[in-house]
């Protein structure tokens, strides 16, 4: 059991948000490049401002620590190729919804309202390559389903 908790520890992202614009969170010091992601659901595309955790150690942290997100926010991981992904919720004080996105764009499953500080294990059903994780209650605000297209400049570059 310890070499699973193990590489949980490592493969998990932990779910939180950098602040990279104001509009993202104020309350934090860490800054990563935030830019604009569309979701298109239902044939309507919903904006948002995400930052971008690409490397191990923003992967890691996530939004672990923010107490605050606007609603058109967001942090989109970048795993860089399919795997299957595990998330958790480690220092994380708000609810996310974890959409689990294939390199095409394509919603394979979303998780929502994930338990703040919760240790349990948030999987993607099947590879993918990114996670997108916005205030808890986006999904069902927005009637966001596995199957919509999310575009980014990241998705669809293999």
């Amino acid at each position: 059991m310890a070499p699973l908790l193990a590489a949980l520890a490592v493969a998990i992202p932990i779910t939180s948000t950098l602040a990279a614009a104001p509009a993202i969170a104020a309350d934090t010091a860490s800054h990563l490049e935030a830019n604009t992601l569309e979701i298109v659901a239902s044939g309507t595309a919903h904006r948002f401002t995400v930052e971008i955790a690409d490397e191990p150690a923003q992967r890691q942290k996530g939004l672990m620590y923010r107490q605050q997100l606007a609603p058109d926010a967001g942090m989109l991981f970048d795993f860089g190729e399919p795997q299957q992904i595990a998330m958790w919720m480690k220092n994380t004080y708000i609810p996310l919804d974890m959409l689990f996105i294939a390199g095409d764009g394509t919603i394979r499953n979303i998780a929502e309202n994930t338990v703040p500080f919760s240790l349990d294990a948030i999987a993607s059903r099947g590879p993918v390559r990114f996670v997108l994780e916005v205030p808890g209650g986006t999904a069902a605000r927005l009637g966001l389903k596995a199957g919509d297209k999310v575009r980014h400049p990241l998705i669809g570059a293999e």
